[in-house]
């Protein structure tokens, strides 16, 4: 795996947390590689990422590691609000509006090789590897429903829910009725919290409710995007939940 140097970022300051657990994963939404790095260098933006991996697979190191990038934005995950202090975010040179709407080979070939030197170097648990929706599912949408996600979970650099815990579902559906859970969005947004999304703003708002459903759907069951609680997605979210449980026991 080689890094290009070339091009440097002003955008970014110390991170305030010396521990790096997490890794956001981005899309440009710009229209080639050249415009994206140019719009992260430009310290006028105010924005930047420590990698960004081009449609042939090439990676740009604009920001060290060691330095907080400015990519999170407002952002949180397991009760974390400054996401830039504690991870390392990575850009894809992707967006659907022009030539660069496909997340090619080589770009998926590189991303995976980055991602397994990262997850070693700094001792990630690969279910912290996470879009930039799931940190903030209200105002982003990266990287986007074509994202193959499952080309990471068949390389254990992401996490992915164990269906065989689905034995498990009687049990945890007799406690929630033991302790009065009727109603689906409680027991989603119990679950969410577990799982680490930020649900504050949606205890009383069905709308960002369901927006969060759809960041949920956008990178888990990607094949049922409609921000409906439906059977497939109720049962696929308690799975997680079990999953999640079961590893830490």
């Amino acid at each position: 795996m080689k890094f290009i140097n070339k091009f440097k970022s002003f955008s970014f300051d110390k991170r305030k947390k010396s521990k790096i657990n997490y890794v956001i994963i981005h899309y440009t939404a710009l229209e080639n590689c050249e415009k994206a790095i140019s719009h992260l260098c430009n310290e006028n933006n105010k924005v930047s990422s420590h990698f960004i991996i081009s449609q042939k697979g090439q990676i740009y190191t604009l920001v060290n590691e060691k330095y907080r990038a400015w990519h999170a934005g407002v952002s949180s995950w397991n009760g974390e609000s400054d996401l830039n202090s504690s991870s390392i975010g990575i850009e894809l040179d992707y967006s659907l509006k022009y030539k660069n709407n496909k997340f090619s080979k080589n770009m998926m070939r590189s991303l995976s090789l980055l991602l397994t030197y990262i997850l070693k170097k700094y001792k990630i648990n690969n279910r912290n590897v996470l879009g930039h929706s799931d940190i903030a599912p209200f105002r982003k949408k990266d990287p986007g429903e074509y994202f193959p996600w499952k080309f990471l979970y068949n390389k254990n650099i992401a996490f992915c829910p164990d269906k065989k815990n689905k034995i498990y579902l009687k049990i945890l559906n007799k406690w929630f009725e033991k302790y009065h859970f009727n109603s689906k969005k409680k027991i989603i947004i119990l679950l969410f919290n577990f799982i680490g999304y930020d649900t504050s703003l949606v205890v009383h708002n069905n709308y960002l409710f369901k927006k969060l459903i759809i960041a949920y759907q956008t990178h888990f069951i990607q094949s049922n995007i409609n921000g409906i609680v439906d059977d497939k997605t109720f049962t696929y979210i308690k799975i997680h939940f079990l999953t999640l449980v079961l590893k830490k026991l």
